[in-house]
């Protein structure tokens, strides 16, 4: 759903910048909930107030739903015929290729100097060689960002006539 929101957002609808969808992915990612539900409601707010919040996330949020409810009240009747264990085995691929295919999308804007490729890179080998949770390197990330970019702008000098 990332790349389809990028696309609606940025692309077709202009409510909001290449960066603006990457900041608020980045946000919707350490909320709890749905990434693409948290994005709608940011989005449904800030263009039509709560009530556009809360119509975006049922927007949203209740076609999937329907269609999991739906699934979920057949699937346990044929889970373990092979044809449809090699499906979900065929979907699991997909759904991680849609994934790589969001995040090479985002680096473009996110990764754009040597501190934000570290950060990238350490993120991507904690996360692929450990089990901690994500929230905990989400939260490391952004203090490592933070503390970086504080120090930048602590050590850059002063403009103004001296």
């Amino acid at each position: 759903m990332l790349p389809m929101f990028k696309r609606e957002l940025v692309e077709k609808r202009g409510w909001l910048t290449e960066d603006e969808v990457t900041d608020l992915f980045s946000v919707s990612q350490c909320l709890p909930g749905i990434i693409a539900a948290n994005t709608a409601v940011f989005v449904g707010h800030r263009q039509k107030g709560t009530l556009g919040g809360i119509a975006a996330v049922l927007g949203v949020a209740f076609p999937s739903v329907a269609v999991i409810m739906l699934i979920a009240a057949f699937l346990s009747n044929f889970a373990d015929i092979p044809v449809v264990q090699k499906a979900f085995a065929g979907l699991r691929v997909c759904v991680s290729v849609l994934i790589l295919n969001a995040v090479f999308k985002m680096r473009k804007h996110s990764v754009i100097d040597f501190p934000s490729a570290f950060i990238f890179a350490a993120v991507f080998v904690v996360s692929v060689l450990t089990s901690l949770h994500v929230a905990i390197i989400v939260a490391a990330a952004g203090i490592c960002g933070f503390t970086i970019s504080a120090f930048k702008n602590r050590s850059a000098p002063k403009g103004g006539a001296e």
